[in-house]
Formats: structure tokens, sequence, C-alpha cells
């Protein structure tokens, strides 16, 4: 099983997280908000699976390059 690791385009703050450990997604879904520059930034899966990690939380701040969740495909 191949593990697609996402992470964090640029610094900025964590609004939501839509996804748990062990849920499907496909494709395309909306992974977590990312909040930068009081823009609001989907992070969006670039592979459907199962999701087997998620390093963030609501409320976070991470920087560009931080992993926040990682796909079994």
């Amino acid at each position: 099983m191949a593990r697609e690791i996402v992470v964090s385009p640029m610094p900025g703050l964590i609004k939501s997280v839509n996804v748990a450990v062990d849920d499907k997604v496909n494709e395309g879904d909306t992974l977590c908000i990312l909040e930068a520059m009081k823009m609001e930034n989907p992070i969006m899966a670039p592979a459907s699976g199962k999701i087997s990690e998620v390093n963030v939380s609501s409320g976070k701040s991470v920087k560009g390059g931080d992993m926040l969740v990682v796909i079994e495909t």
C-alpha cells in the first residue's frame, strides 16, 4: 500500500478538520481548511484512500511543509 502525505502549502491556522482516522476519502475531497493571510484555503485529498494519520486540529498553527494528513492509497 502506498502512502500519500498531505503537507501544508504555506504557514497559517487550521480552521477546521473534516476527516478522522479510518475515514475513506476520494480524490478532491476537502481534508481541512487552512486560513492564511485572511483567506480560507481548502486542503484537498490528492488521491483516494483511507486516512491513516491526522496530525492537526482546529486552531493549530502550521508552517509551510508541516505534515497534515496521511492517506493510505
